[in-house]
């Protein structure tokens, strides 16, 4: 089935342009150069979870999110571009490579970018996306119940994201700026904890999730930043809320103080002239989802992300240095 005929759903043709939906305004145009645009780019992959020893089935996540998508009201004044998915190659390391091409050809041409997992090692390819694009400083949020800081050792995995971010950082005299809020203590080795003190990754555990608290971790990193990309990661929720992951959280983070936080978020990288151009959702397994709810709270999560990244991506503060 091709990705274009998801993108159904009701039709308020009474209402007019004020009851238009996602499914309505959506272009399947290839990246081209236009400012005001959200572009949505699949990343069907989960081999990266297979090597991680998690559960498969994320490589049918960008299909699941864009039909949770489709009837959604929409509201923004971009105008939304879905290039289809990336190309998936036998070695993750060149799907990756591809992944971040298309990022970094969208975020080139202005749009603004939501890249739909897949795997959480999208991470990596989206990072590397941003990095050809810019050459700013970059500060990553990762919403999470792990700290995905595992050795990439012999190659990556969805577990292993940050710490290759990390080590290019490192060779790259970069600051490697991180901050992982959902911290589960009972997802982590200590051999983790370890490396996140030693790599000066910023946590906000599980147990302590609000946003006053996360205002708290995150306005001296905004700061020091002039990029901001977001990756939310669906197994920081309860399992009740998202059953369909690959490794689900007995806990799991608020959904709502998460949704304030994104508002926050677009709010203080305006104030801080931070541009934040670029976000990605992962490790929706919809074989393991129990009535969509799952693919529901991730297109959810791409709705808020969408408008709390309308209008952040600006010329920022290291444009003008």
């Amino acid at each position: 089935m091709s990705y274009k005929t998801l993108w159904q759903g009701r039709v308020d043709a009474e209402d007019g342009e004020a009851g238009l939906r996602w499914h309505q305004v959506v272009k399947f145009d290839n990246i081209h150069s236009a400012s005001d645009t959200l572009t949505l780019i699949g990343y069907p992959d989960d081999t990266g979870i297979a090597a991680n020893k998690g559960r498969v089935g994320a490589a049918g996540g960008p299909n699941a999110i864009r039909q949770s998508l489709a009837n959604l009201p929409w509201a923004l004044k971009h105008t939304l571009i879905d290039v289809g998915d990336t190309p998936v190659f036998d070695e993750l390391i060149k799907t990756q490579a591809s992944f971040a091409t298309k990022v970094y050809q969208a975020l080139q041409s202005g749009s603004s970018v939501i890249g739909l997992g897949g795997g959480h090692d999208i991470a990596w390819a989206s990072y590397q996306g941003l990095a050809q694009h810019t050459t700013q400083r970059i500060g990553i949020i990762n919403f999470d119940a792990h700290l995905d800081l595992r050795k990439p050792d012999p190659v990556g995995t969805s577990g292993t994201p940050f710490r290759q971010i990390a080590e290019h950082c490192h060779t790259h005299d970069k600051k490697f700026t991180y901050t992982c809020l959902g911290v589960s203590r009972a997802a982590n080795t200590q051999a983790l904890f370890d490396y996140a003190r030693q790599s000066q990754t910023r946590m906000l555990y599980d147990v302590d999730f609000t946003l006053e608290k996360a205002q708290h971790l995150l306005s001296p990193m905004l700061a020091e930043i002039d990029q901001l990309y977001v990756t939310v990661c669906l197994d920081a929720f309860p399992i009740a809320l998202c059953p369909g992951v690959s490794a689900p959280s007995a806990l799991g983070i608020n959904p709502v103080e998460m949704i304030k936080i994104l508002q926050w978020l677009g709010n203080a990288c305006t104030e801080n002239d931070v541009v934040w151009q670029l976000s990605d959702i992962a490790e929706l397994n919809p074989t393991l989802d129990s009535d969509n709810k799952t693919a529901r709270f991730a297109a959810r999560i791409a709705f808020e992300l969408a408008g709390a990244m309308q209008y952040t991506s600006h010329v920022g503060k290291n444009e003008q240095r």
